[in-house]
């Protein structure tokens, strides 16, 4: 990148090539954390409900695993809307984010990617 900043994506580490602070560098420093807190939160949930976003045990819903997690983002926007966006909203953004994520995973898999 022609700003200093380079981004190792083989192991999701960042290496930052620049001699003085800008505020370009702290906004990906602050994005970065919110990622690591997504991706930890992704994990966490995985583990206690298992691979249920792409794979559900249908026992209710016949649904195929991309209309189910838009039905679960449309809820989460559904709460954002009546409650605002405030304090008590965070861990409804944090859900939001990891569905949108899951999605992306769900239409990468439909699409062979």
């Amino acid at each position: 990148m022609s700003d200093g900043i380079w981004f190792q994506e083989n192991n999701m580490n960042t290496t930052i090539d620049k001699d003085k602070e800008s505020p370009e560098l702290d906004t990906l420093r602050k994005a970065y954390y919110i990622l690591d807190s997504i991706k930890v939160l992704l994990r966490e949930k995985n583990t206690a409900y298992g691979d249920s976003a792409l794979n559900p045990l249908r026992l209710f819903s016949r649904a195929d695993a991309i209309s189910a997690l838009e039905v679960r983002i449309d809820d989460k926007l559904s709460r954002i809307q009546n409650m605002g966006i405030h304090d008590k909203a965070e861990d409804t953004i944090q859900d939001l984010i990891g569905y949108l994520v899951l999605l992306q995973v769900a239409k990468n898999k439909e699409g062979g990617q």
